[in-house]
């Protein structure tokens, strides 16, 4: 056992090490584990945890036993939950008297929306910092992902599954058309100078069977995050520094563009193409380049049941740069404790071990998960993740610096959807990019009021 985990606040130091040592040798101290929270053999602590179905099941299934080398007597449950109805199931763990569980994994912006319901614990708080261990080091992680779990000032959560919006790319279709693999100072003029060249015959039959790019086109509130990331890169923001919409300018106008323009250099039937349809035709090698969350790149170079390329054909680094930077999102998964859990400490060894800095590292061997941590990410242990480090942790840098991250406000959920909405009527032609931009600023400014 790790001595990080046993040392989990100075006063109970002695106490748990006893309990730990008494443990390793078939025999229980009642008392001692009752006081600590994390349960005996006799009478395990039953944890309960929602976390999106996307991988829920890894989790239970991989990550959950090697939690219970460190803490054998709490048994974690990991309910999967889709997507779209996560937020309204948090919503309702929330504001329930009767809570079903005690962990809860969050996507990025609906932190304050839920801190603002007094939902989580604080966890650099009098309550969770006794328990945590010296080790654990909040310093080691970025501060992007690590923001992404704070609101007002107050760590709610922390990340457990960290991702960036990133440009993959097939080297075989660059050498193809003859083009230079892609490097992170490629700009978006050279991108769209390149993109016909992309368009092309593959096999050699004298049809096209290839195109330059495949992304988020469809309505749905993953999409704006392209369009935004080319406006972060030219130096604009969604909001100004009083909260007003700031995106409805020449900067945000030539950004959504830009995405639109992508279409031309995209498959048929683009405009309906979303996460799993872009992802699909990527993997087949349809597609010379997407813009996609950096988190499928094991499946989609490594894993043979999912995809026909392998790692020596895919390549991975930031979006294009504008006058200001290169681009990138921000979309991070993070881990906060319920505020009615009656589990807080089993809740915090869970979530502690799970974000460590050994427990990150089992995240991304076993579950494929993208770091948050410095250490982390200076480390690589297996040669996939050699690439993917580099370009993770120029991400955490641009993003950091340019801001790239959706509305920061309770009300975050809904001025996304307001921005998927005007965002598609664009990209499908129903209305300017200026009109879309100016209908979507009119409406956010009122949510945020």
């Amino acid at each position: 056992m790790k001595s990080g985990y046993l040392a989990r606040g100075s006063e109970n130091w002695l106490l748990r090490a006893a309990t730990v040592a008494l443990m390793a040798t078939g025999l229980t101290m009642a008392s001692a584990s009752a006081q600590d929270g994390l349960g005996t053999a006799e009478k395990p602590i039953q944890l309960r945890v929602i976390a999106n179905s996307a991988f829920s099941h890894t989790w239970q299934s991989v990550l959950v036993p090697e939690f219970n080398k460190v803490y054998p007597n709490i048994k974690v449950t990991i309910d999967g939950v889709p997507y779209n109805e996560h937020l309204a199931k948090l919503m309702l763990e929330a504001t329930s008297a009767d809570p079903e569980y005690d962990v809860l994994v969050i996507d990025d912006p609906w932190t304050p929306q839920l801190a603002q319901l007094g939902a989580l614990v604080d966890l650099k708080g009098p309550k969770v910092a006794p328990i945590t261990s010296a080790e654990y080091d909040w310093a080691d992680f970025n501060s992007a992902p690590l923001a992404s779990g704070e609101w007002k000032g107050v760590q709610y959560s922390i990340p457990v599954r960290s991702n960036m919006l990133l440009m993959f790319y097939n080297r075989a279709h660059y050498k193809k058309a003859g083009l230079p693999e892609p490097t992170p100072a490629l700009t978006w003029e050279q991108y769209f100078e390149q993109a016909p060249k992309l368009v092309q015959d593959m096999n050699g039959d004298g049809t096209v069977d290839a195109w330059a790019v495949d992304t988020f086109f469809v309505r749905d509130q993953l999409t704006p995050p392209i369009w935004q990331a080319i406006l972060n890169a030219n130096g604009g923001s969604l909001l100004d520094g009083k909260g007003v919409p700031a995106f409805n300018n020449e900067i945000g106008v030539a950004a959504l563009e830009k995405h639109k323009k992508l279409l031309e250099y995209a498959p048929p039937g683009a405009l309906g193409h979303g996460l799993q349809e872009s992802l699909q035709t990527f993997r087949q090698g349809a597609v010379a380049t997407m813009f996609m969350w950096g988190s499928v790149y094991k499946a989609t170079g490594v894993d043979p049941k999912a995809s026909t390329l392998t790692l020596k054909e895919l390549g991975m680094q930031v979006m294009p740069v504008g006058s200001a930077s290169a681009g990138t999102h921000r979309g991070i998964w993070t881990a906060g404790i319920s505020a009615k859990t009656k589990q807080l400490n089993a809740s915090w060894a869970f979530v502690e071990w799970l974000t460590s800095k050994r427990g990150e590292k089992i995240n991304v061997s076993l579950a494929g998960s993208f770091p948050a941590r410095k250490s982390t990410l200076n480390a690589p242990s297996e040669d996939w993740m050699k690439p993917v480090f580099s370009t993770l942790q120029e991400s955490y840098d641009v993003a950091a610096k340019g801001r790239m991250w959706r509305i920061r406000s309770p009300r975050s959920d809904a001025t996304q959807q307001i921005l998927a909405d005007e965002v598609a009527r664009a990209l499908a032609g129903q209305v300017s990019p200026k009109e879309a931009l100016d209908v979507a600023a009119k409406r956010i400014a009122k949510v945020l009021k």
